[in-house]
């Protein structure tokens, strides 16, 4: 079997250059803006993520540093014939430079042409905020609360947190001066559906509205009831936008699209974290993530041949998106704005604000 390296433990091979051509090929938009993308300065990364580290938090596990050059390399694999745009942004750690991070994606994405985000400490006073979103080619910021204070585990302690311990509202103040994109991963083990985070988000909305907020990863509505609880209780907000980064359930996305439609939700992958190789399956309230590799959080494998059949978490997200497009009658425009019209439309309302304009340059071809 011919392979390509990819990512850490991932490669690129003939089942994935199979799926692409048999699902990918003649549905995918030629333009794709990608809203979810971690990528670091690896000398950025001060701390060393231990073993330990991984077997508390699979997340950790899955990664390794990647930057813009290994995050750029991918595109051009993974979206052959495609002109790729990221929305770029560091992970979010208190162990590491997250100034030095923030300022190399910003300049290697101009290269590129991608925007980026800041990754936002909560402990930065407003004018802080103000000058990262003043950085050319930035449109605005990521908060997280793995940044409210340093743990080694990154989310132990502060998952339970209100958003405004972690987007307080001096930072929001100058967000909405500048109309600024504002990527927002939600807390809380009960996800969106939580009701402070539904009635925070709606105070956002309220008291900021010039910002551009964008629920990430549709609110971590993995599974059916999640979306239920929480999509549903936002829909009829037509201000508020969301990102599908590593949503792979396809009653997610019904739920998604037909009560927000594609004109509010923009495509999204968490890579480098869907580099992964597997399935996601779902039980009620709770997934689990299948993968051909040995980690530690893997510990229901499947068949090998199963396993020899997997493609990309990448590749898995991308053709239920189709499946459920096509499912719902979606159209066309609709397919262009949901993969790179909308995201164009913030980014051009942002930058022109700032007296920048989009694009600079053609789309990096893949």
């Amino acid at each position: 079997m011919s392979t390509t390296p990819l990512y850490h433990v991932y490669e690129y091979n003939d089942v994935d250059r199979e799926f692409w051509a048999e699902h990918l090929e003649d549905w995918l938009p030629r333009r794709l803006v990608d809203t979810h993308v971690h990528c670091v300065d690896p000398a950025a990364e001060i701390e060393t993520v231990t073993e330990e580290q991984k077997r508390k938090y699979w997340v950790m596990e899955t990664y390794t540093s990647i930057d813009v050059r290994d995050t750029e390399r991918i595109a051009r694999i993974l979206y052959p014939g495609r002109d790729v745009c990221y929305l770029g942004f560091p992970f979010a750690h208190l162990g590491w430079d997250t100034l030095a991070n923030n300022d190399y994606v910003r300049r290697e994405g101009l290269k590129r042409n991608w925007p980026s985000l800041a990754v936002i400490d909560p402990r930065w006073v407003p004018e802080q905020v103000e000058h990262a979103l003043k950085q050319p080619g930035c449109v605005g910021v990521k908060p997280y609360y793995s940044m409210i204070r340093y743990n080694r585990f990154l989310t132990a302690g502060f998952q339970e947190a209100g958003i405004f311990d972690f987007l307080p509202h001096g930072h929001l103040e100058v967000l909405d001066q500048h109309a600024a994109w504002v990527t927002l991963h939600v807390p809380k083990a009960d996800r969106l559906g939580h009701a402070d985070n539904i009635r925070e988000i709606k105070e956002i909305r309220r008291r900021y509205p010039n910002v551009k907020l964008v629920i990430a990863h549709l609110g971590r509505c993995y599974t059916k009831p999640h979306a239920e609880e929480g999509i549903l209780p936002l829909s009829d907000d037509d201000g508020l936008y969301w990102d599908c980064g590593a949503v792979l359930n396809p009653d997610t996305y019904r739920i998604a699209l037909t009560h927000l439609g594609p004109e509010r939700v923009m495509w999204g992958t968490d890579n480098p974290i869907f580099c992964m190789r597997g399935r996601r399956q779902w039980h009620g309230r709770t997934y689990v993530n299948r993968t051909n590799y040995a980690f530690f959080f893997n510990k229901e494998r499947e068949a090998p041949e199963i396993e020899a059949a997997y493609t990309l978490y990448t590749y898995e997200e991308l053709k239920t998106i189709k499946d459920v497009f096509i499912e719902l009658g979606l159209s066309d425009a609709q397919k262009e704005l949901f993969f790179h019209g909308t995201a164009n439309r913030l980014f051009t309302g942002v930058l022109k604000r700032k007296g920048e304009s989009w694009p600079l340059t053609p789309y990096a071809k893949g």
